[in-house]
């Protein structure tokens, strides 16, 4: 890094020196998220500790032209918060706190470093429902999640972390404040610029404070597990729901070697002679709960399922939806490397795409555990690899290509809830095409001119220095 003594004492003068990591063993933990297969050394992170000093730290780098990530938890799954060449890391962990619960008005407003799990539960002590639900809502932060736009187990009937941000406050690249959006429920002025920040990834501006919108909780729930020989029968049961008219909380999808891997971790009794799992729940008023669980058994029963279980309590439906969580990291003891991919389609096409993914876990010799959301088309094909094996990696590579390309030809999308990155970086052309690249590019360089935010991410912009 350019004149690093210097830079090392402006930024310890903003935050402190214990808050500025430079050595190598410190900064190591800071060079990959949750993305296998992609790592790079960083140089300088920086830990604000206040809206004031971050804001000052960004006009620092901007003065200086030095490009900046923003950080959280670096639960990513796309190489979004990655380090850059000549950079400096943001981290916001140390703005975690949850600055108000409004009943009144329904909305929660926390600094960006909160935990998505303390959000779920400030807002359930105060009677109140946040829907959204990330396998990591355990570890990442909600300003993380409003970045990706995250998504969820109950996406399908209550959306992603976009339907439920009201406003946001955000530093812009040159280190000015401003606050967007607010607790009107209804609010036509102009551009909503709120909705440009979520899902940019941090390429526009750090998300410092969210404000939320909350729910009344649904007052009654059932939860189901439908068991399948085959996974197209499966697939066929969703979109067969879907066309009932019939939205449920939760339809959750586990191939046969998720099952498998899962019952090997957590061991809670899944049938590991399956070849695929749904499980499906319904929330709302109890007859409705009740009626559509019923349709739903109903619908499964006819597509081949061979047996429907129905949760007896709601412990055993709390583990039912736990087990479905820890799908990633049960498949992930399995083979050195993990990748957990994120293609979504239509739901009328679904049998399809998992019918092509198996297809094209036999093509290319790769042991693929699919899972995810199949209620609303969003599913994670996760390659069990070695990324030592440059071989093998090749073959993940055709076969990530594969069904992207698939994905897309169906009216899908290369991700659902996981971001661009750098991981998909190279696919958003095929879905956007050259006049969407381009709009995307002339939006970065408006509001970003020199390119400091992010660099490298999502799409490639020029880089301009003062001097340009």
């Amino acid at each position: 890094m350019k004149q690093k003594a210097r830079i090392i004492e402006a930024l310890s003068g903003i935050v402190g020196r214990e808050q500025v990591l430079t050595e190598k063993e410190d900064v190591l933990p800071f060079g990959f998220d949750g993305t296998a297969a992609l790592k790079k050394a960083a140089e300088c992170v920086v830990f604000p500790g206040t809206v004031e000093e971050a804001a000052a730290v960004v006009r620092f780098c901007s003065e200086n032209d030095l490009a900046m990530v923003t950080r959280g938890s670096g639960t990513g799954l796309s190489g979004g918060s990655l380090p850059v060449e000549e950079g400096i890391i943001i981290c916001l962990l140390r703005l975690n706190e949850i600055l108000e619960v409004d009943a009144d008005n329904l909305t929660l407003l926390a600094e960006c470093g909160v935990i998505t799990q303390k959000i779920a539960e400030a807002a359930s002590a105060e009677g109140l429902f946040y829907p959204p639900d990330p396998g990591s809502m355990k570890i990442s932060t909600i300003g993380g999640n409003v970045a990706e736009n995250s998504g969820g187990l109950r996406g399908l009937k209550y959306g992603v972390t976009r339907n439920y941000v009201m406003g946001m406050e955000v530093i812009l690249p040159d280190g000015t404040v401003t606050f967007l959006g607010n607790k009107c429920v209804k609010d036509v002025a102009g551009f909503s610029m709120k909705d440009v920040f979520i899902g940019s990834e941090g390429t526009l501006g750090l998300i410092t404070k969210v404000l939320l919108r909350l729910v009344p909780p649904p007052p009654a729930r059932q939860t189901m597990l439908a068991m399948y020989p085959r996974m197209e029968d499966a697939a066929t049961t969703v979109s067969e729901i879907i066309s009932r008219k019939i939205i449920p909380c939760t339809l959750e999808f586990l191939d046969q070697v998720t099952i498998q891997c899962i019952e090997d971790y957590a061991k809670i009794g899944l049938p590991t002679d399956a070849g695929a799992i749904l499980l499906m729940e319904s929330d709302g008023p109890l007859s409705v709960v009740e009626a559509e669980a019923l349709e739903m058994a109903d619908i499964a029963r006819k597509n081949g399922a061979r047996e429907v279980r129905v949760a007896k309590s709601v412990e055993e439906a709390n583990e039912l939806a736990a087990a479905r969580r820890t799908a990633f990291s049960a498949l992930a003891r399995v083979r050195p490397t993990t990748i957990l991919e994120d293609a979504t389609v239509p739901r009328s096409e679904l049998t399809k795409i998992v019918t092509f993914i198996q297809e094209i876990g036999k093509k290319y010799q790769l042991r693929i555990g699919t899972f995810g959301h199949m209620g609303d088309g969003n599913l994670h094909p996760t390659f069990l690899t070695d990324e030592k094996n440059h071989e093998e990696m090749e073959k993940v590579e055709k076969a990530m290509k594969e069904i992207f390309t698939f994905a897309i030809s169906l009216g899908g999308t290369i991700t659902g809830e996981h971001g661009v990155g750098v991981a998909k970086k190279n696919f958003l052309p095929q879905q956007y095409g050259a006049e969407g690249i381009k709009l995307f590019k002339t939006f970065k360089a408006a509001i970003d001119p020199k390119g400091l935010l992010n660099p490298g991410k999502l799409v490639d912009v020029e880089r301009k220095s003062r001097s340009a």
